[in-house]
């Protein structure tokens, strides 16, 4: 892609003290009222070895390449599905959402079979679906995605942005000073899988306005802006948003 102005752009270069090493690539600029990000799909740490138990996928670094608008703005509604919730500033997938389901029928008791209701959450407590000590895990294509805050990524930063939402807006990670609005139900799930709730699928959490100053889209006015905050606690990224989502994020990359 060509860019014809950029607001900046920047380099990075970063190799990992592991017997795997790992190069980072990303650049950010601005194309008219686009902010594109593009990266070789590969994250400035160390990261798990895949495939492993819960991830049968390799990973494979390759091009991303997504633009968020430069200067969002609130809508008039919320938009709720979407494909990730943003990029980070070293141009790794924000993803926490999951596209398996409780399926009794499946010898792994999930599948893409979404019937039952109950949507298997990426951080839950039986690590399922595999994810390394940076939080994250590879989908079935090889891409490396966080599902919570990388503690590698957050330990490098000289702010606390860490990225941008899909639709622009800017996700920063300070910590317990940003606490989410969602907890778990309490009581027990009333059809199958039954059990109690204990953070295994989306559905065991609830929004509760007043447990913190975050809307259920994990953000709020910050210095006079809309801003996104990444916790550290479900739903650790937004999973919903306020302003404008990029296509990059509704379409299949």
């Amino acid at each position: 892609m060509a860019y014809k102005k950029a607001l900046t752009a920047t380099l990075i270069t970063l190799f990992t003290a592991t017997s795997f090493a790992y190069e980072n690539e990303v650049k950010v600029m601005i194309k008219g009222d686009q902010r594109c990000i593009t990266s070789n799909g590969t994250p400035n740490h160390a990261i798990g070895q895949f495939p492993t138990r819960g991830n049968p996928h390799q990973f494979q670094s390759q091009t991303i390449q997504v633009c968020v608008d430069a200067t969002p703005k609130k809508s008039n509604k919320v938009t709720r599905r979407t494909r990730g919730s943003g990029i980070s500033i070293t141009g790794i997938i924000f993803r926490p959402g999951t596209a398996e389901w409780y399926d009794e029928y499946s010898p792994r008791m999930f599948s893409k079979r979404r019937s039952s209701g109950w949507n298997l959450e990426g951080m839950g407590p039986d690590n399922t679906l595999g994810m390394d000590h940076e939080n994250a895990h590879v989908d079935n294509r090889g891409m490396y995605h966080y599902h919570a805050v990388s503690p590698s990524l957050v330990a490098h930063l000289k702010n606390s942005l860490i990225g941008y939402g899909a639709d622009g807006f800017e996700i920063h990670y300070i910590g317990e000073k940003a606490k989410s609005s969602w907890q778990l139900k309490s009581g027990t799930r009333p059809t199958k899988p039954y059990g109690t709730y204990d953070g295994t699928y989306n559905q065991d959490y609830e929004y509760i306005s007043e447990l913190s100053d975050l809307d259920e889209c994990n953000g709020m006015i910050h210095n006079g802006n809309y801003t996104y905050f990444a916790t550290n606690t479900y739903p650790f990224f937004p999973r919903c948003f306020v302003g404008n989502v990029s296509s990059d994020f509704i379409h299949r990359r």
